[in-house]
């Protein structure tokens, strides 16, 4: 079987190539950056520098292909998304080229990653909140600019697997974190963003962190691992619908930090910038249905997951000096 995947120079990506490859796919790994600028660089896999928001290259890029999946999109941490709404939704011209794409070269299954970034604000004002259920993305109140974009292709591969048959699944990711993924330069999430941090005070770079907002927001995070291996469930399975893919853990960012400082053995000054972007008060991943399909839900803890990621971000930053 060959399998695309769009964004393979991305975080997830890499990590869902690995995984193909060992399981004896054929792989088709693009992104539009230059390879050395790719997280992971597979020698057994076909890498391809190609432009998906490009109908041609798109075109191209899915013929002769099994399935697909399609996390190619431009995005980042909350810091990325809240100044940058135009940019983020400029990716539904990836999300509309490769689903036009893959109908066209008779793929069979198409796989969108899509957000909780989705859901309807208006559940997430309390840092103490309900997990949320796939049915919270109705009425809709996503994300500005970047939610919109995931919920408006949510739809858009709805009707493609409607009116053309092509089997469209769609997972809404939920914060996904660990190693080989991007830790600087303001495209990176709360996990790695921290481990940052406090790595830098470990090596006696800094002597304190800044944490956006008053730490007290609440998020689940969710760690690669399991989301691949959700990902490909997914793909492979009968299910239809939207489903939430991420930890049911909820912590604090506050709680993040005790975490990186347990970890590191080191203990941390701590300041808050309450200006800085902040995202929804509190969201967690009501994973009762992705539990009664597939059987399990991710359950790799946040520690277990941040002691792997933080020692990578670690030695990164002890190798730059």
């Amino acid at each position: 079987m060959t399998v695309l995947v769009t964004g393979a120079g991305g975080f997830i990506g890499g990590h869902l190539v690995d995984r193909l490859l060992e399981s004896g796919h054929e792989v088709r790994a693009v992104d539009v950056k230059s390879l050395d600028d790719w997280q992971q660089l597979h020698e057994s896999a076909e890498n391809v520098v190609g432009d998906c928001s490009d109908a041609v290259d798109a075109r191209k890029i899915a013929e002769g292909t099994d399935e697909i999946y399609n996390l190619a999109a431009d995005m980042g941490g909350m810091g990325f998304i809240e100044n940058n709404k135009a940019e983020c939704m400029l990716s539904v011209l990836t999300s509309t080229n490769m689903l036009v794409a893959a109908r066209d070269a008779g793929t069979k299954r198409f796989f969108y990653s899509s957000s909780a970034c989705v859901y309807n604000g208006e559940k997430q004002t309390d840092p103490d909140v309900t997990a949320l259920a796939e049915s919270d993305a109705y009425p809709a109140d996503p994300e500005d600019g970047y939610g919109w974009e995931k919920l408006f292709s949510e739809r858009m591969a709805r009707h493609f697997r409607e009116d053309y048959g092509l089997q469209t699944r769609v997972a809404r990711y939920h914060n996904v974190y660990g190693p080989l993924g991007t830790w600087d330069g303001g495209r990176e999430k709360a996990p790695a963003a921290l481990s940052r941090k406090v790595a830098e005070v470990a090596l006696g770079h800094t002597d304190g962190i800044e944490i956006w907002g008053d730490g007290e927001q609440t998020r689940s995070f969710m760690f690669v691992d399991d989301c691949v291996r959700g990902s490909m469930e997914i793909l492979a399975g009968d299910s239809v619908e939207p489903v939430n893919l991420g930890s049911a853990e909820l912590v604090t960012i506050n709680q993040m930090v005790d975490i990186l400082e347990e970890i590191s053995g080191v203990k941390v000054e701590r300041s808050y910038n309450l200006d800085a972007p902040q995202g929804v008060r509190g969201r967690n991943s009501d994973n009762t249905l992705f539990r009664q399909i597939y059987g399990w839900e991710p359950s790799i803890s946040l520690k277990e997951g941040l002691e792997q990621t933080y020692a990578w971000i670690y030695d990164q930053l002890k190798v730059r000096g």
